[in-house]
């Protein structure tokens, strides 16, 4: 099983990848086009050239695990805009991609934030 965590290290893939690709060409492509290990527990998120589907690849200590969703109708409509091989992602921004929702449109509470210390 999969676990995701707010501690794991998220990375999109900004350019779309051949699907025909499985775990060792996805793999191949974190180390040369993405400058990344996918042996460090990372969980990596690439898309397809149609836009209709996602591939997750991630390093679970003992061997690979590679998932795919397939939108029955419809493409993905959020992706990030291409400043670099890869993009960050927090794990609930990774959640709305998954159900086809905008990470910039929802109104999540930021991922830290400061404590007031003492009080009135």
């Amino acid at each position: 099983m999969i676990q995701i965590t707010p501690q794991m290290r998220i990375l999109l893939a900004v350019e779309p990848v051949d699907f025909r690709k499985g775990i060792d060409g996805l793999a191949g492509l974190c180390r040369q086009a993405l400058a990344s290990d996918p042996m460090t527990g990372a969980l990596f998120v690439f898309r397809s050239r149609s836009r209709r589907a996602l591939k997750l690849l991630v390093y679970d200590g003992q061997g690979f695990w590679l998932c795919q969703k397939r939108l029955s109708q419809g493409r993905f409509d959020w992706w990030p805009p291409a400043s670099g091989p890869t993009a960050r992602l927090e794990v609930h921004q990774l959640q709305l991609l998954l159900w086809n929702g905008h990470p910039s449109r929802a109104g999540a509470a930021p991922m830290w934030r400061a404590v007031a210390v003492g009080g009135a």
